[in-house]
């Protein structure tokens, strides 16, 4: 009984401590993991992808991945800004390289290195849907999203130790069957909707910092429209899924259209590409 009043402490503890407020939603956020052991490990990781991988220079495509990466960061620097978090970027160490590979992906780790794969190149079809995609994956990297999945798996092994010890006194096949119900529940129940939640926060933050840096909102919608095409109707249940499905977002992009359009407008921005 101590050991399982000293679990359900440590995890009280955690959660009450490892909190941090979020400058987009104002609420408070699960991250036990600060950027100041984040960085250097995504820093580090970025260099050894990339010395491994091969990284395209001097192209049209490339030149127009560094381009929209630059504006994309100035305008989320110019929106933290309006957000009262001025020096919110000051660690972030940007960074933007196309790799050839045939994947249609892009990802930006914590701290601004981003990642274009030139497989998702003939579905973005242009800047404006090259901008979109990138908005999405820095405003991951914006959220916190790294830090708050880490922290959300160790809560889930805190909590499989503590559900281990609460049936460590009873028969071993009961054990398991409450083990393996542990597992599946944390997960549909708890990672994979917490993994959804946040592309669907970097679809909102991604949309509004894209049309800050002068690019239509509306082309959101369409970038999701070709992706639904290219994978084929393809996909898990959205409960069984990482991701929204493809009509989720689709959906959540054209209703947050004029939102950006409007909070780009704050900035000056008017006309869009």
């Amino acid at each position: 009984m101590k050991l399982k009043n000293t679990f359900v402490l440590i995890m009280t503890v955690l959660l009450v401590c490892a909190c941090k407020t979020s400058p987009f939603t104002g609420k408070k956020t699960l991250n036990f993991v600060s950027n100041d052991q984040l960085f250097p490990m995504a820093f580090q990781q970025y260099d050894a992808f990339l010395s491994e991988n091969n990284v395209i220079t001097g192209t049209a495509d490339a030149n127009m991945v560094k381009s929209v990466g630059e504006k994309i960061a100035v305008a989320a620097e110019r929106y933290l800004t309006a957000l009262g978090e001025p020096g919110y970027l000051q660690d972030y160490r940007w960074e933007y390289n196309l790799v050839k590979d045939e994947a249609v992906n892009a990802w930006c780790m914590p701290g601004g290195k981003i990642v274009v794969y030139t497989g998702i190149l003939p579905i973005t079809q242009s800047e404006t849907g090259l901008a979109m995609v990138m908005g999405h994956e820095l405003a991951h990297a914006l959220a916190d999203h790294g830090a708050q999945r880490m922290s959300a798996a160790q809560l889930q092994q805190f909590g499989a130790v503590a559900t281990a010890v609460a049936v460590s006194g009873q028969e071993q096949s009961k054990q398991q069957q409450i083990m393996q119900l542990y597992g599946v529940g944390s997960q549909v129940g708890g990672m994979l909707p917490f993994s959804r939640s946040h592309e669907t926060q970097a679809d909102e933050i991604g949309i509004v910092i894209a049309a800050i840096a002068g690019y239509n909102p509306d082309e959101a919608a369409e970038l999701w429209k070709r992706m639904k095409a290219a994978s084929g109707g393809q996909a898990p249940p959205q409960i069984l899924s990482t991701h929204p499905s493809s009509d989720s977002r689709i959906a959540n992009l054209t209703a947050k259209a004029p939102m950006a359009r409007a909070e780009a407008a704050k900035f000056g921005v008017t006309s869009f590409k």
